[in-house]
């Protein structure tokens, strides 16, 4: 019994451990393997291809140099048999020395460093290198808003403001809505501006505006106007030195000087050689007188109002030294400084746009008007009436220039032609041209006579020719191109482009210089000369304001 109830238990023992033994796979080879075994053994392999966690040991800069300078001597003995003793032993100083350096030049660098903190101390250094080499710092500050130049010349009038009557509410004043309210209804044709007053005919006093009334001139601006000028060289420079002389030419903050109120439309300067004077005339008929390095009037300058409209044209003479201006109001007048009066040249009906002297001696003038005629002005004559009076066009006359050689000639710019007449042969009405210059199909603003030889002629039209923009539109003066009376074949003329600018062409087109200044000439200069015997020059623009470019300090 006892055999038989042992045997029934090591069956039933087998049939358990058959059932916990899981299927074996048929293309498996050998004993089955129990579970847990094989769990035990994928784990081990999961183990083996997770990667075990860096950790960074704490060394000090001792050992990092001693394994350093191991690395070293291995490198130094296997290039032992190709160097000689001192070669090996010099070339091992040079490596320790770098290294050390190397790891010394990091940012914060101090001893007892861990590998860890010195590679952070190396992602510093490079992230500071990055930032470095972007130039952030230049960026900004060129971004930043440039302080504005304090203004020079002329000062801002301060205009008291109206002080309106405070509105209240009807309602907080328990008034009811005013029903019986009349407006006066003003017609928009009744609403003009105001017009200036004119001057009246014959001599004006040359009283400034901007000193006191018992201030009579300055000394040294009577001195300085009686200087005699220097005789012009006929002789040109070649192309190549006149560019070099252009390039000389700068600006800085004591040349940009306020000299007018309004808008500039004519500048000359004085012919003096050793002083500096420049003259400008603004639209509203003010004349402006600037002397850089003078004491007098605000920084220099003086202001006067010989002239009721716009200033459109002005030139010195010399042996004595006037001024002559002329106006839109239709009057030509002479300041003179000795005698401190404006004398009245010469008067008429229509406004006086251009003027040239007749005469070596600078007592005749040839007056161009708005309704189409020409005037031939002695100023010697106590009249101020012309002595003789041409009909040219029916168009306006925008400009007269006479031939500096054969100077019976005259060129005049009427609507879009450009016509050359011989003064000898004109007749009260229907004149002929002896010459017709073609070629532009818009409206011409000036025409001149080169200034030494007259062999050719500078014309100013608003069909852009020579690729430049001449529409300035209705707040800025007409761009006209003027010649350098130093150098015959060269002009300069101001741009309506950006950055704002100042250009001198040769007479082929060809570009020679271009005047720019991010911080002094930051405005269109529709006006512009050359000095008659300095290597300066001048540029006008709407505000009132002269920009001077010189070779040498003005002040």
């Amino acid at each position: 019994m006892d055999a038989d109830k042992s045997d029934d238990i090591s069956l039933k023992t087998k049939q358990l451990l058959q059932e916990m033994t899981p299927p074996q796979d048929p293309g498996m080879d050998g004993t089955v393997r129990r579970t847990s075994r094989r769990i035990k053994e994928k784990q081990n392999q999961e183990k083996k291809q997770t990667l075990t966690p860096k950790c960074l040991t704490f060394t000090s800069e001792k050992n990092d140099d001693e394994e350093e300078e191991n690395i070293q001597k291995t490198k130094v003995k296997r290039d032992k048999k190709s160097l000689p003793k001192n070669d090996n032993e010099e070339e091992e100083n040079i490596q320790k020395t770098k290294v050390k350096r190397d790891k010394k030049s990091l940012p914060g660098y101090r001893k007892d460093l861990s590998e860890y903190e010195l590679e952070r101390l190396e992602n510093i250094r490079q992230n500071q290198a990055f930032l470095n080499s972007l130039k952030l710092p230049e960026i900004s500050e060129a971004l930043r808003p440039k302080p504005k130049p304090t203004q020079k010349g002329l000062k801002r009038e301060k205009t008291e403001t109206e002080l309106l009557p405070v509105r209240k509410s009807l309602r907080l004043q328990n008034k009811g809505p005013q029903t019986n309210v009349t407006l006066e209804m003003t017609p928009y044709t009744d609403r003009e501006p105001e017009e200036k007053a004119k001057i009246a005919p014959g001599p004006i006093p040359l009283d400034p505006i901007n000193l006191d009334e018992d201030v009579s001139l300055p000394d040294d601006l009577i001195n300085l106007w009686n200087e005699d000028a220097l005789k012009q060289e006929t002789e040109t420079s070649d192309l190549k030195s006149y560019q070099q002389m252009l390039q000389r030419l700068s600006i800085d903050d004591s040349c940009v000087v306020k000299v007018v109120k309004d808008r500039v439309c004519s500048a000359a300067f004085h012919p003096s050689s050793s002083n500096l004077l420049m003259a400008a005339g603004d639209k509203s008929g003010h004349l402006g007188l600037w002397k850089p390095d003078a004491k007098w009037g605000d920084d220099g300058v003086i202001y006067f109002e010989p002239h009721s409209r716009p200033i459109t044209s002005m030139a010195f003479t010399s042996h004595p030294c006037n001024l002559i201006t002329i106006s839109y109001d239709g009057s030509a007048r002479s300041m003179d400084v000795e005698k401190a009066v404006f004398d009245e040249v010469y008067r008429s009906h229509f406004g006086l746009k251009s003027f040239d002297f007749l005469s070596a001696d600078y007592s005749t003038l040839l007056l161009g008007e708005w309704n189409g005629d020409v005037a031939v002005v002695d100023r010697r004559t106590p009249e101020t009436s012309y002595e003789s009076l041409y009909t040219m066009a029916a168009n306006p006359l925008r400009s007269v220039h006479i031939h500096p050689v054969q100077q019976h000639y005259f060129v005049v710019a009427e609507s879009s032609f450009v016509n050359i007449y011989d003064l000898r042969h004109l007749k009260r009405r229907n004149n002929r041209a002896v010459g017709e210059l073609s070629g532009h199909s818009r409206s011409v603003s000036s025409a001149f006579f080169s200034p030494v030889t007259g062999n050719r002629v500078l014309t100013t039209c608003m069909d852009n020719k020579i690729r430049h923009n001449m529409q300035t539109g209705r707040w800025l003066s007409k761009l006209s191109a003027v010649w350098d009376p130093k150098q015959q074949e060269c002009f300069v003329i101001g741009s309506m482009d950006r950055p704002r600018r100042i250009q001198v062409y040769h007479e082929s087109g060809h570009l020679l210089h271009t005047f720019q200044n991010m911080d002094h000439l930051t405005t269109v200069c529709p006006i512009t000369a050359f000095h008659p015997s300095r290597n300066i020059l001048l540029g006008g623009n709407s505000s009132g304001r002269l920009h001077v470019f010189t070779d040498c300090c003005i002040n």
